[in-house]
């Protein structure tokens, strides 16, 4: 059967390139800590995937920690301000800000500080998943302790305004977190000039090994450690290094790096194709997201009277491995909570289907999807009793 993965947006695959790095790297088996000289060689590995890292959001090198993922980094952040409040400084500030279109990590590490007593504050988007800036001006206050925006959402693509949202955070006096997990390595990022305190990325979105992300600090801004033991990564992250993962997620970030402009020029025209000629042959649809500012590779498309748990399964059947909008495939029977703030009801949101596109990607793949998926909405609709 022919198989197209259309999900890179879940994971990627790891990269030739990537995969050769860690294969000659794996007699590297020292423990980065040690004085002698393999942990030194391990060491001097370790520091050359850190900078590779930074140099892919611009940041400097010693402001990157390495975690296990994004969701650790994440957390990590919001660990911190849960520890920061003890402080002098900061006693007043009990406010935490985010947006209803987070990753479930942000929004359930926001969910346990407010049971630990904090006000937390989950801001509208509009429509097309922006975050409204007004209701933000709004909400910042003297009390404003923490904001975490992501830069691009999941699954609708939208891509936030981050470097004007942080100028307001900061002259409200507060610390700025933006989830960059999914536009890494897809749109260019620069965290210096952002003007965000945290920021997150993940290799395994950008072609790397899984567990293992990074998240920078930027100088000055207060974190604390999560994992306690050892002192590796300044204190910040005890843990013996995980030496493959993070060569491997060095030589992720390098050729992301170098490729972001063309990944952009080549995947778009595919992700367009794909977008009109399922408008053309597939009446009554909604494309979900920005027209404008969304991913180059993202595409979030409601078939209304269709069930997305059947159409991604129908998809799968003919080799076609993409995800729904909805959480349906992971057990859960709610609707996709990114849709429902952008105003989709109910069975709009259960009827949606995310396209995420990457490097493998052909014309082909996407005139198979065109041809595969007009049939099996068709069948799905003339079944429902929606």
């Amino acid at each position: 059967m022919r198989k197209v993965y259309i999900d890179y947006n879940a994971t990627t695959p790891v990269r030739d390139e990537v995969k050769k790095a860690i294969i000659n790297d794996l007699e590297i088996f020292g423990n980065a800590s040690s004085m002698h000289s393999s942990g030194r060689l391990a060491r001097s590995k370790i520091e050359k995937a850190r900078s590779e890292i930074a140099a892919l959001i611009h940041a400097k090198t010693e402001s990157i920690i390495f975690t296990s993922g994004g969701s650790e980094a994440n957390n990590m952040v919001f660990n911190s301000m849960h520890k920061i409040i003890d402080s002098n400084d900061f006693q007043n500030r009990d406010v935490i800000l985010t947006t209803a279109i987070e990753h479930p990590c942000v929004l359930n590490s926001a969910l346990n500080l407010k049971a630990s007593g904090y006000k937390v504050n989950v801001l509208p988007v509009d429509e097309y998943g922006k975050l409204k800036i007004d209701e933000l001006e709004k909400a910042l206050n003297d009390k404003t302790l923490f904001v975490s925006v992501m830069a691009a959402n999941n699954e609708i693509g939208t891509v936030q305004d981050i470097k004007k949202i942080a100028a307001l955070v900061k002259n409200a006096g507060a610390f700025i977190h933006t989830d960059a997990v999914q536009a890494a390595g897809k749109i260019p990022l620069n965290a210096e000039d952002l003007g965000v305190d945290y920021l997150t990325v993940s290799a395994h979105k950008i072609y790397g090994p899984k567990g293992v992300g990074a998240l920078y600090v930027k100088k000055g801004a207060p974190v604390f450690p999560m994992v306690h033991g050892g002192h590796q990564e300044e204190g910040l992250r005890a843990g013996t290094y995980n030496n493959t993962g993070i060569f491997g997620f060095g030589e992720a970030a390098r050729l992301a790096a170098e490729e972001v402009q063309k990944y952009g020029k080549e995947i778009t025209p595919l992700r367009d194709k794909l977008k009109n000629k399922l408008s053309e042959k597939i009446p009554n649809i909604k494309i979900n997201g920005h027209t404008a500012d969304v991913l180059p590779n993202t595409l979030n498309v409601s078939f209304p009277g269709a069930e997305g748990e059947a159409i991604l399964l129908s998809m799968d059947m003919e080799g076609i491995e993409a995800s729904t909008g909805s959480a349906c495939a992971s057990g859960n029977l709610e609707p996709s909570h990114v849709l429902m703030a952008a105003g989709l009801g109910p069975e709009m949101a259960h009827g949606s289907i995310r396209f995420s596109l990457g490097w493998g990607i052909t014309e082909t793949d996407i005139d198979y999807i065109i041809d595969v998926l007009p049939p099996i909405i068709a069948r799905l609709r003339a079944m429902s009793t929606f």
